[in-house]
Formats: C-alpha cells, structure tokens, sequence
C-alpha cells in the first residue's frame, strides 16, 4: 500500500498568519479568479441549442423555434440572440411576441431584423 506523506502544515504555512476575515476574503478573491472567465463564456457566447432553448420558454414550439434559430444561424444573428432578435422585431414591426417569432420564419422578415442589427448577410 503506497502511504501519503503528510504535508498539510507545509502547504498552509502561508496561510498560517491570516486571520478568519482575511481567509475569508482570499476565498472570495480565488472564488472570484475561477468563476468569471466562466460567466465571460456564458455572457460571450451561445448556441444553436441555447436559442431554442430560449425560444421555447417564450412560448415557440421546437419546430417554430429550430426554424426561428435556423434563420438567424443564417444571417448571423444567433450572438445577438435569437430571443432578442424576436423581441426587438416586435418592437420594431408592432407585433406580438409570438407574432414577430413566426413571421421570422419568413425569409424577408429576417431579412427585415437583420437590418435592424446593423446588416444583411
């Protein structure tokens, strides 16, 4: 049987002279260091898989939503997301939500939001 040496009080002596507080907020800072390049990817980036997740929690059924999520995939709208795409098209075309989402399903429509995204392509 291989015996693990013990070298706790090696690894934490320069830990040894902080106080309770002062652990504490290291932790907070090291939590801190691991999880923001985790909420950078989640605030940069998205998938196909994501945006019709969204789509169907605003009331698109899946095959509405693929096709919705297809659509933008194809005029490279998906990073601005597919929720938001529907959303700022209602606004911008005076529709209901669910409205806007199907009449994306039409070509000249999404080629209508992609403008208002700053292209066409």
């Amino acid at each position: 049987m291989i015996k693990r040496e013990d070298d706790f009080l090696q690894r934490r002596s320069h830990l040894a002279q902080l106080s309770d507080d002062e652990l504490k907020a290291r932790f907070w800072l090291l939590t801190e260091q691991l999880v923001d390049p985790l909420i950078t990817l989640a605030k940069e980036n998205t998938s196909p898989a994501i945006e019709r997740s969204v789509l169907l929690r605003m009331g698109f059924s899946s095959l509405e939503a693929k096709a919705i999520v297809d659509g933008c995939t194809e005029k490279s709208l998906l990073g601005h997301g597919a929720g938001n795409v529907v959303y700022r098209y209602a606004k911008h075309a005076n529709l209901q939500i669910r409205e806007a989402g199907l009449a994306l399903m039409n070509p000249a429509k999404l080629e209508d939001a992609a403008k208002l995204f700053g292209g066409v392509k």
